[in-house]
């Protein structure tokens, strides 16, 4: 019979008790359980009654039901991190932090009931049309995985009612030809030299962010006229910024440059040697960072769209009148730009680095529609009736 004592702590007094639940199954061990921190040996008794009595009748033995979301997320994150990229692990390392545990975690699992999915659902919804469908297959992999383990035998997350985005004209993230020559004659080539060809790359080459601001020297063949694309910057756990290689195998390539476009990356070399040597860095380097900061460290990811934003709200001051892109818009601009000027679908895949032909097709349609409706005024107003 287990024994109720009485310690101090802080001044105050507290109870607590031992007691024995029996021989582990797998080990053949006795098993001891402590538990401390009660206030009165009314409430010590009635913890001590229960346990004993589940000792007794084996329910111990069951305890998984007694999970929580949270202790189940711990089990199947443990082994999930082992199957992804450190930066995909800390982007849905942050959703569980900042969505999916507030939602669930405090719960046991085998309680948690349809009803209670669809009202985190519905408000994921509200708070964001594109991430709430990720949000939710996260929380499903954990009662799938919970399923798998035999602390549940159903899944609450097969019926719930996946809200549905309201038809919206998109919202065309990229430039035509003009727009771009706007923007880049609201650039000064000569005072912000690492701005323009900053931006000169992201819309000649249509590489990505994290591309650009992972490339070196080495990447760049002058003589050939090509530059390497073989990694790219992202976030790592706790937001570090780190190299990883490029997002697929079709991402690593080699692109060829336009001779302006490397004509401005000469420049810029030279210039930003100059500026390091007075910074006091020696930059004579293979692998220097083609675009770093002022401590010739990795650049901010947020640096390129603090940068553009300012640019437009400039340019628009002055009347330019530019539609807001994101950085990514260059992107999407290149390609625009590449079947415009009548490249391939294949061929822009290439360029782009593009896994499958669906992403690049997704563009195109965007480029097509645009020009079918050009196409349809230029015939009105050739026929003029």
């Amino acid at each position: 019979m287990a024994s109720i004592s009485k310690y101090q702590k802080d001044g105050k007094t507290f109870y607590k008790f031992q007691v024995y639940l029996g021989i582990n199954e797998q080990t053949g061990k006795k098993r001891y359980t402590t538990r401390r921190g009660f206030d009165t040996l009314r409430e010590a008794r009635l913890v001590l009654s229960k346990l004993e009595l589940q000792a007794d009748s084996g329910q111990l033995d069951q305890q998984p039901i007694n999970l929580t979301f949270e202790d189940v997320y711990k089990q199947w994150w443990a082994g999930y991190i082992n199957t992804v990229r450190e930066s995909t692990m800390y982007k849905q390392k942050k959703v569980f932090q900042n969505h999916i545990i507030p939602a669930f975690g405090k719960y046991r699992i085998r309680t948690i009931t349809t009803s209670q999915i669809q009202t985190a659902l519905n408000k994921w919804f509200k708070q964001t049309e594109y991430s709430f469908k990720p949000w939710f297959n996260y929380t499903n992999a954990i009662f799938k995985y919970a399923i798998l383990q035999g602390y549940i035998k159903d899944n609450p997350c097969t019926r719930v009612t996946m809200p549905k985005k309201l038809d919206k004209e998109d919202v065309i993230n990229f430039w035509d030809k003009d727009q771009l020559k706007t923007f880049f004659n609201c650039i000064d080539p000569v005072n912000d030299l690492e701005k323009y060809t900053l931006f000169r790359v992201l819309a000649f080459t249509g590489i990505r962010r994290g591309e650009c601001l992972s490339l070196t020297w080495d990447d760049l063949n002058t003589k050939k006229a090509t530059m390497d694309i073989n990694k790219t910057l992202t976030h790592g756990d706790k937001g570090r910024l780190l190299v990883q290689p490029t997002k697929t195998k079709k991402g690593t390539r080699t692109i060829s440059l336009d001779e302006s476009t490397l004509l401005y990356l000469k420049k810029w070399h030279l210039e930003q040697r100059r500026m390091y040597l007075m910074l006091g860095f020696n930059i004579n380097k293979s692998n220097q960072l083609i675009f770093a900061t002022s401590k010739n460290t990795f650049k901010s990811l947020n640096t390129p769209s603090k940068w553009l934003r300012a640019l437009i709200s400039d340019a628009n001051e002055s009347g330019a009148n530019l539609p807001s892109i994101t950085v990514h818009g260059f992107r999407h601009s290149h390609a625009s730009a590449l079947f415009s000027a009548g490249a391939s679908i294949k061929e822009v895949q290439e360029r782009l680095g593009h896994e499958d032909a669906q992403t690049t097709l997704n563009i195109y349609t965007h480029v097509t529609e645009k020009q079918g409706k050009e196409a349809v005024q230029k015939l009105v107003n050739f026929l003029d009736f």
